[in-house]
This record gives structure tokens, C-alpha cells and sequence, in this order.
């Protein structure tokens, strides 16, 4: 069986309909599919063990054990570290643990643990800031590169960032406002480029949990299948070349963030970043929409114009669940029930959420429909 065909045998967990393996599988996804941020791949040896976690017959803990025998064989050390196999089975392994854990603070210094976990024992400067200035050449800019964070401030520009990021009043904007606002702060942090290494992947599990601080889970597709892309958008956001008409544009970045956050779709493929794409591309080579299969894709990007963070995170489980209860809503968001029925308060209030049938039997209503928003 061919790397492929293992790597997509995960999906079949995604569909299982046992809460801990599919967030399992969640996870492990993820955390594998951005290994493609550096073009690397996981061994099997990995993905094997991935799938006995899922399955519930291996602990995260003795994955980590049966990581650390398989690479204490010195021939196999040295070719995966020759292949980028070794970095790509550490850290995903890694961002599969950060993924499972609920502990997260919004500082600079959780960026630091983030990167010095990830990459502990596979850079030396695991957690450092970089003390050198980059340049990194990008092929969707023709070769071109941004302009980084100077070695000298990296600690300074952080503290700024979070700090102005920390003043947004997120409870006063719908949450395509929040969105937006979210993309463009994780595109200045990206920016800075703090570390030698492994920034996307850094900055990318950050985002995640501050998503889900909000009360929201990426989908996992999002970071699975298109982790290049949301590489590519962090470059375009940041890139201006005035001379030659280029400006830097959020467009695509907030695009990659609707289809991870409410499952908007969307049109990540890669060569559409590319400074020369528009003046290239064929009236053939349009990308369309697929087909809505339901009114909740209809729904989902009209009803996120008009919502909160909070109350669009309820909405989407209960487009996925009508049946679900609030106390599975409060754990599967990370609210406090509390603020789940606030939430859910206020939906009713604006007509948009009712709720029939008896109390432990009872069905979540939707009751806009895209002719009504």
C-alpha cells in the first residue's frame, strides 16, 4: 500500500460518529497536513501509529515512546533525517498533542512554547528567537521575497502586535468582522517571522487555539489539503512591489479563513497567488463552486455576516447536529454553558434559532432562509 493510500485511510475515521475518534482523526489530520508547509512527509511508521491512536488501542503518550525506539536506530535516523522524515513524524506528532490539549494563553510567550515544543530536539533553536536577518525567495513571487522582522526588534514587534490585538473588542463586530480582523493580525505575526525555522507551522497551530478560544474548530480539510495555500496567502498579504503594480491583499488569506472556519467554498489553488496569475490564466482555467449540497452552505456565509464569534461557532455545530445538547455545544466550543445560553439567547432573540419537541428529545430549528437573511 503506497504512502497515499495509508495518508487517506485516515479519512475514514473523520465519518465515524464516536466524538473521540473523530476529533482524533481531526487532529492527526491536521497536524499531517502541515508537514506540507516544507514539502515534508511523515513516514508510514507514523501513520500506523496515528491510526492505532484514533483508534483508541495506542495512548498519545506510547505514540511518543514508539517515535522515540523507532528513531534510536541509528541507520534509520540518519536516512529520515536526510528525507525531512524525522522533523515531519516529530512535529506532527507534536502538533497532534497541542491540538488535544485544551491549555492555551494569548502572549508572545505562548508562541515561543508552541515553537519550542514542535521543534524541541529537531532545531537547535527550538523556542529561540532567530538572532540573524532572512530573506526566503517565493516562487508565486517570481523569485522575489518580503521584507521580514529585523533581528534586532523581533521581541519588540510581538509585544506590539498582541498588544494592539488584545485592545479589539470582539464582542462589538459580526463574525466576518472578526475574521477578517483575526486574518490580518495572524498575517502580521507570520510577518515577523520570530524563528529560524518552522514559523508557518508555529504560527499556524497558534491560530487554531486562538480559534478555539472564540468557540471554533477549524475543519480539518482546511490545514489536511491546503496548507501550501495558506503558506502562499501569508506571503501575498505581506508583499508589495509598486513598481511592477503588485499589492500586498488579504483577499486570499481571508478567503483560506471563511472556507476554514465556516466552510465557505473556495478557490485554494496555488497558482492563483501568483503575482502573474491575472495577466496568465485562461478563460478555460476558472475555478467554479461546487454544488450546495444543503441551505447550510447557502446559509453559512450570509448568516457569519450577522452574527458574533460566539453565536456562529453555535450555530455551525447545530447546522451539523440539530439534536445537539447545550452541554455538548459548551464542550465541543470550549464555552462555559453560561455563555452558550447567552448565546443561544440571543440567536432566539433575532429569530434566527428556535427549538421543538420535548426537553430530552427536543430538534434545533434554523429558521432563516436565504431568501429571508
Amino acid at each position: 500500500m503506497s504512502y497515499k493510500e495509508k495518508y487517506q485511510g485516515l479519512e475514514q475515521y473523520l465519518t465515524s460518529g464516536e466524538p473521540g475518534v473523530e476529533e482524533r482523526a481531526r487532529n492527526w489530520s491536521i497536524a499531517i497536513g502541515l508537514q506540507d508547509v516544507d514539502r515534508l512527509k511523515p513516514s508510514e511508521f507514523l501513520l500506523e501509529q496515528a491510526k492505532a491512536n484514533i483508534e483508541g488501542s495506542l495512548s498519545s503518550e506510547e505514540v511518543g515512546k514508539r517515535l522515540e525506539e523507532y528513531y534510536s536506530q541509528r541507520s534509520v535516523r540518519e536516512q529520515a533525517e536526510v528525507d525531512g522524515t524525522f522533523e515531519a513524524d516529530q512535529v506532527s506528532n507534536r502538533i497532534n498533542l497541542l491540538l488535544a490539549e485544551k491549555a492555551f494563553s494569548f502572549s508572545p510567550m505562548e508562541l515561543s512554547r508552541i515553537h519550542g515544543f514542535l521543534f524541541k530536539d529537531v532545531l537547535s533553536h527550538a523556542g529561540q528567537y532567530r538572532t540573524y536577518n532572512i530573506t526566503k525567495n517565493q516562487w508565486i513571487l517570481d523569485g522575489d521575497t518580503i521584507g521580514y522582522g529585523s533581528a534586532n526588534s523581533l521581541s519588540e514587534l510581538l509585544t506590539y502586535d498582541f498588544s494592539e490585538e488584545k485592545k479589539f473588542d470582539y464582542s462589538a463586530v459580526s463574525s466576518v468582522e472578526a475574521i477578517r480582523h483575526i486574518t490580518r493580525f495572524i498575517s502580521d505575526i507570520w510577518q515577523i517571522h520570530a524563528f529560524g525555522e518552522g514559523n508557518t507551522r508555529t504560527t499556524a497551530v497558534f491560530l487554531i487555539k486562538y480559534l478555539r478560544s472564540f468557540g471554533f474548530d477549524v475543519n480539518n480539510e482546511s490545514f489536511e489539503k491546503h496548507s501550501w495555500f495558506f503558506r502562499n496567502a501569508l506571503v501575498r498579504s505581506q508583499y508589495e512591489n509598486i513598481p511592477k503594480g503588485v499589492h500586498r491583499t488579504f483577499e486570499p488569506l481571508e478567503r483560506f479563513m471563511n472556507f476554514a472556519v465556516f466552510g465557505i467554498p473556495a478557490d485554494l489553488r496555488n497558482r492563483t497567488l501568483h503575482i502573474r496569475w491575472e495577466e496568465s490564466k485562461s478563460r478555460n482555467d476558472v475555478w467554479e463552486s461546487p454544488k450546495r449540497q444543503n441551505d447550510v452552505l447557502e446559509t453559512s456565509e450570509e448568516l457569519s455576516a450577522r452574527l458574533t464569534l460566539k453565536e456562529m461557532a453555535v450555530i455551525r455545530l447545530i447546522m451539523n447536529d440539530p439534536q445537539i445538547s447545550i452541554a455538548n455545544i459548551a464542550t465541543k466550543t470550549s464555552l462555559s454553558k453560561r455563555t452558550v445560553d447567552r448565546a443561544i439567547a440571543s440567536l432566539k432573540e433575532k429569530a434566527i434559532l428556535s427549538r421543538i419537541g420535548a426537553k430530552n428529545n427536543a430538534t434545533w430549528i434554523i429558521n432563516n432562509t436565504p431568501s429571508e437573511l
